[in-house]
């Protein structure tokens, strides 16, 4: 195997209009996997808001430079110890369906290198099989996004077919997802979006689509989507993928016993007079399955991938892949995300880049 390998480095802590000048392609060394880890080569790796935000202060967990990268598509290229066969001690193998030269894809951790290198070391346990009839690209483009609107509305709202959720920002990356989620489980769907992309969040399948810029502030598209209820009662489940304040604006269009869950902002529960409609709230956090999580969290990532990926196969959910691009145009599409409104995933194409970066 070679000695290095080539990656997207981050020299420095940097915000998104900085990162043409902190990210550079560069060697590092060809990483080894550890107990439960396992080696993948690299296909692709789609970009997300956290990226960027977090490379603004960079995190302690870090060395420099670093390699930014959480949601990772490729090949299986080798397998640390206890992963598919008993460790020293006798315990049992963690993943024995794992082999060299499966397709796999999984939401990684943020403490660690990530994706944007031709090669990474990730958890077993978090690993989700593809299905022959799903890329490599919109594997990538599914994880952090897609899964927080999955683990938001399956395992926290429990939504379930006959109930009415609203979801903000019903065009953006986690709200584009929800929407199909929640259209796929069976529930009404109250959505915004821009006037502009009220269609699109339709086609999505949302059964309502309120125009924030028409609506007004916060409180006034929680009245619009509480009056879209039957004799007003209020919608069952809220995901606010916004701020704070949109959250707690939301807690007025819940029905009695209704949850909201956030990904953006806690809302504020003073806002609300006790012992009125019962809400419950739920902070979504995905990548605390690694950070706060057990064995037990790692593989619900694995579960909740593998579902959504049979989704895809199955033509009942859009990966929503805007647009591949290099390793070198990555800094630029981070800049692009932080300008915000991004509609659809971007998602580096890391196994050409590296190639072109060789040759």
């Amino acid at each position: 195997m070679p000695d290095t390998m080539t990656a997207l480095l981050l020299d420095r802590p940097a915000g998104p209009d900085e990162l043409s000048a902190a990210m550079r392609l560069g060697r590092l060394p060809f990483p080894e996997p550890g107990h439960g880890q396992v080696r993948l080569r690299v296909e692709a790796c789609s970009l997300n808001p956290v990226d960027w935000k977090v490379a603004r202060g960079g995190n302690p967990a870090w060395t420099w430079p670093h390699v930014l990268g959480l949601d990772v598509a490729g090949t299986v290229d080798a397998l640390g110890p206890g992963v598919a066969t008993p460790a020293e001690d006798g315990a049992t193998a963690l993943r024995p369906d794992l082999a060299v030269g499966d397709t796999v894809a999984l939401h990684h951790d943020l403490r660690r290198p990530g994706g944007l290198a031709q090669y990474v070391v990730v958890d077993a346990l978090a690993l989700a099989h593809l299905p022959d009839a799903v890329s490599a690209t919109d594997a990538a483009a599914l994880p952090c996004a897609g899964m927080t609107a999955y683990h938001a509305l399956t395992r926290r709202l429990r939504l379930a077919a006959g109930q009415t959720i609203l979801i903000t920002a019903g065009a953006g990356g986690v709200g584009g997802y929800a929407v199909q989620i929640a259209h796929h489980l069976g529930a009404r769907v109250v959505a915004t979006a821009s006037t502009d992309k009220v269609r699109a969040v339709r086609a999505l399948g949302a059964d309502e689509v309120i125009d924030y810029r028409a609506a007004g502030d916060p409180d006034a598209v929680a009245a619009a989507a509480r009056a879209l209820t039957p004799q007003g009662r209020g919608v069952d489940a809220v995901l606010d993928t916004l701020d704070g304040a949109s959250a707690t604006a939301n807690l007025g269009a819940l029905a009695f016993n209704g949850a909201l869950a956030f990904i953006g902002g806690c809302p504020d529960l003073s806002a609300m007079p006790g012992f009125t409609i019962s809400p419950s709230i739920h902070e979504v956090s995905l990548g605390a399955a690694y950070s706060a999580g057990t064995a037990r969290d790692r593989a619900d990532l694995a579960t909740m991938l593998t579902e959504m990926l049979e989704l895809v196969a199955a033509g009942r959910l859009d990966a929503r892949v805007a647009e591949t691009v290099p390793l070198d145009a990555v800094p630029a599409a981070y800049a692009q995300l932080a300008r915000g409104h991004q509609a659809g995933k971007l998602v580096c194409d890391v196994a050409g880049s590296a190639v072109a970066a060789a040759s």
